[in-house]
């Protein structure tokens, strides 16, 4: 898509979405939708809509936003921005009412919902077994496999008998590597979430 000339059309309110305490902003989706005929035309028109919202609201926002623009016949939109979507990158042309499920996830979940919605990729019909199959998040996968082992009572520290014990390494990063063949991991950089497959 050609990108509009900078001296064409009026200059946009802001491209930025407006600015939220930065405890609301994390949790806050919103996307930038933009009519695609002004965006032709090289105006920049369009809105930042709360994602955490009933489809139906956000249709409702979408449709002012079109009716309210300079040119004439503006019916085709794309998302041209998004904020608050966590590890999920979000396509141009989402169904509103797979970014409104999502939205109103991630405004309940976090970013652990945002992670979920990356790992199902195009099976958003899953999106309602976030709660069955959540199963947290840590720091690393090794994290993961060290809570796993403590919660069901192994001392990786005290394997074997005490004479024994000094000699009995767990090497847990091997461990955490074949744990992740049977679940499912998102790695953000920053954690690690975990779902039942």
């Amino acid at each position: 898509m050609d990108q509009p000339h900078p001296d064409t059309g009026p200059e946009p309110a802001s491209d930025e979405p407006p600015e939220l305490p930065e405890a609301l902003r994390e949790y806050h989706p919103r996307i930038y939708l933009a009519s695609l005929s002004d965006y032709n035309a090289g105006r920049l028109h369009g809105a930042w809509i709360d994602a955490a919202q009933d489809d139906e609201e956000i249709w409702e926002e979408l449709n002012a936003m079109l009716a309210s623009s300079p040119g004439p016949m503006a019916e085709e939109f794309a998302i041209h921005d998004y904020d608050g979507f966590g590890p999920l990158r979000l396509g141009e042309y989402e169904r509103i009412e797979d970014v409104a499920r999502i939205g109103r996830g991630i405004a309940e979940h976090g970013h652990a919902y945002a992670a979920w919605a990356q790992s199902l990729g195009s099976s958003r019909e899953q999106l309602g077994r976030f709660e069955d199959c959540y199963l947290g998040e840590w720091e690393s996968l090794t994290d993961y496999a060290q809570q796993l082992l403590d919660d069901l009572g192994i001392d990786t520290d005290a394997l074997g008998p005490d004479w024994l014990a000094p000699y009995i390494h767990l090497d847990i990063e091997a461990f955490a590597r074949d744990l992740a063949s049977d679940v499912t991991i998102v790695d953000t950089n920053h954690h690690v979430y975990v779902f039942e497959p």
